[in-house]
């Protein structure tokens, strides 16, 4: 009797224990042809599970191993897996996690038809840590210390893409407010290009308290507005500044709204400063802001590109010629591995 038709609408930790069981009497290598052949519709994810989708997502969470993963599912085809998805197939297996190989339609279905790339992983959540484990870090230990702080942002996909640029650009320290807020879901993952699996991301319910007590501490809170109207300049309160003239010079928290609305009434009370990206024509009215993503990218460019250390134009132009130079790879990540950077396998294709 096959294996399907005895344990049919089995937990996938019943039917993997009972068949391990069983091959184990009979001599056989657990997993074997038969846990193979296994239907997708027999293995239904449980709700404390969820499916992680794109290579690299799930190769960068089997790199950090901070997910449990129940199984690793690669879509089904005639070439032989190389790179990447080689690499997670071996990973896989000396971590005895199950493998399975469905076809692209089922793969499409499971992903509710999102860009998987062929690789899917069934994983437990993450969750944002408090942001009290963050740990305290002095104004003192290093003035050009930078922590992204989120009001409010909903959307995935810019939450991912700002993850990414966050990631990239060397951002210390990721903060969100824990209600209204997009959770750190697959597709959040994918939107950062796996950035999600290796970034620790905190959150508080108290953002307004989070941000005085860091400002008493010494720290620089600034926020972030779209381009104000010269009336809206000249009676603000609250200074408001082009990101070009920012000088970083002290531990800053930079602080990033809602899609919508931007930043809430308390926390932009609770900024010291706004910054602002002038635009270089004249706009329409409604049109006086960008994407929230984009903006994270064009502002912590600016703010990060003062770091010391930060390579000077010229060095710039020197690890573009040559990456291969000492200086370049000892930042860690090759081109091709950072997750903020696209190679030939980051391609956004099925």
């Amino acid at each position: 009797m096959g294996l399907l038709s005895t344990v049919r609408g089995a937990t996938w930790g019943r039917l993997v224990t009972r068949h391990f069981a069983h091959a184990a009497r009979r001599g056989e290598r657990p997993g074997g042809d038969e846990l193979s052949r296994l239907l997708l519709d027999d293995l239904v994810p449980t709700s404390r599970q969820e499916l992680l989708f794109g290579l690299s997502p799930c190769l960068l969470a089997l790199r950090a191993a901070r997910r449990y993963v129940a199984r690793l599912l690669l879509q089904a085809g005639k070439a032989g897996l190389q790179g990447e998805r080689a690499e997670l197939l071996r990973m896989a297996e000396a971590r005895d996690i199950p493998v399975l190989r469905p076809r692209r339609q089922k793969l499409d279905a499971m992903c509710r038809y999102q860009v998987h790339q062929g690789v899917c992983m069934e994983v437990s959540p993450l969750r944002p840590r408090p942001w009290t484990e963050a740990g305290e870090a002095s104004p003192g230990d290093d003035p050009q210390q930078l922590w992204l702080v989120l009001d409010g942002i909903q959307d995935p996909r810019n939450f991912g893409a700002v993850l990414r640029s966050a990631h990239f650009l060397g951002v210390d320290k990721i903060i969100t407010s824990r209600r209204n807020s997009c959770p750190l879901t697959p597709v959040v993952s994918k939107a950062s290009a796996g950035a999600m699996e290796v970034m620790d991301v905190f959150s508080t319910d108290d953002l307004t308290g989070f941000l005085q007590t860091k400002a008493q501490q010494g720290w620089l809170v600034a926020g972030t507005v779209g381009c104000p109207e010269p009336k809206v300049l000249q009676s603000s309160e609250i200074p408001i500044m082009s990101s070009l003239e920012f000088l970083w010079d002290q531990p800053t928290l930079l602080v990033l709204g809602n899609e919508g609305s931007g930043l809430s009434q308390e926390v932009q009370a609770s900024c010291q400063l706004l910054l602002t990206i002038l635009p270089r024509r004249q706009l329409p009215s409604g049109f006086e802001s960008l994407n929230v993503s984009v903006v994270a990218g064009i502002l912590l460019h600016s703010i990060c590109s003062q770091r010391k250390g930060f390579p000077a134009e010229g060095e710039r132009r020197q690890l573009l010629q040559d990456p291969q130079e000492p200086s370049a790879r000892s930042e860690g990540l090759s081109v091709a591995q950072h997750p903020g950077l696209s190679s030939g396998s980051e391609k956004e294709a099925k």
